[in-house]
């Protein structure tokens, strides 16, 4: 951890090179149209750490579709909001369902398994839109506070060909409203949960924004207070374990660091007390996850030492 700049600059890109073969191994998310049309062979990886460095190489400044990753910040204002009330209506354990399973959230009631899942998310969701009178703007304005960029945007192409393909996600919400476990108007949560996927950023942006979950809640460069010590301790469990969709236990089991992907080809992992690696790569695997992407941070981590499980 104790490598300079200059070697990191060239690690990463060392990293990056030798994976140009695998630039085009998986497939682009194609079920949402817009993500279809991304160029495959884009790449990129940025290391932001909490003492103001940020180290990056590739496509690392271009802004992409940040998908499930928005979950993160989703739930950090949730929890800001309304505290441990919100452990009453999501769980916190492993699905072992794909992400976006209906029959588990039948079986249990309503009550989604982890706030990384859709449903849950959809619950973090309707938590935002019933307790922020423009949530939609909230959302915006706490990953621009976080990122300190006023430039970071919703991709409205991204956000209408989800509404027009989101018929899963409208029936996890409606399933949920059956059981009591959704306060706000269905198409109002719809709204707010495709407007924070379609959010656009770059993995330099990405990196920046979530430094306080490696500094126990605290933004390093500010000093402000994000969440408390406890509330980044959960945050950073709950990644350890459901962050990754069905790989999460391949993913502690071989690289050991809190993580979230996203159909967009995005992946945070967070590195407590050092920093954040951010990769972007579109085409995915089975699971969801970045072929490339998950190769980088593998990579970094394993280079520089930083398993939380060392």
């Amino acid at each position: 951890m104790k490598n300079n700049i200059v070697d990191l600059q060239d690690k990463l890109q060392a990293l990056l090179h030798a994976q140009r073969d695998n630039f085009i191994q998986g497939k682009v998310a194609d079920y949402i149209p817009a993500l279809a049309s991304v160029q495959p062979d884009l790449a990129g990886i940025c290391v932001a750490t909490i003492d103001g460095k940020t180290v990056g190489a590739g496509d690392y400044q271009r802004p992409f579709s940040i998908q499930s990753i928005s979950k993160v910040f989703g739930l950090v204002m949730a929890m800001n909001r309304v505290g441990d009330a919100l452990w009453q209506r999501v769980k916190m354990e492993p699905s072992g369902q794909p992400f976006n399973s209906i029959i588990q959230l039948e079986w249990e009631k309503g009550i989604p398994r982890n706030p990384v899942i859709n449903a849950g998310a959809l619950l973090v969701s309707d938590v935002l839109t019933s307790h922020f009178s423009a949530s939609k703007l909230a959302f915006l304005s706490f990953v621009r506070k976080l990122a300190n960029n006023e430039t970071i945007r919703v991709d409205k192409q991204v956000y209408l060909s989800e509404l027009s393909h989101g018929n899963r996600n409208a029936a996890l919400a409606y399933l949920m409203k059956s059981f009591g476990n959704i306060e706000a108007e269905i198409p109002a949560v719809l709204s707010h949960y495709f407007t924070q996927c379609a959010v656009a950023m770059s993995c330099q942006q990405l990196a920046q924004s979530l430094l306080f979950l490696a500094f126990k809640g605290v933004d390093p460069s500010s000093k402000s207070i994000i969440c408390s010590p406890k509330d980044a301790h959960r945050v950073n469990a709950i990644l350890s374990t459901s962050g990754m969709y069905d790989q999460s236990g391949e993913f502690a089991f071989s690289v050991g660091l809190p993580a979230k992907s996203g159909v967009g080809g995005g992946l945070i992992a967070i590195v407590p007390n050092y920093g954040v690696i951010c990769t972007w790569s579109p085409p995915l695997n089975s699971f969801g996850n970045s072929v490339v992407g998950m190769n980088l941070v593998a990579g970094i981590a394993e280079e520089l030492g930083l398993s939380i499980y060392h």
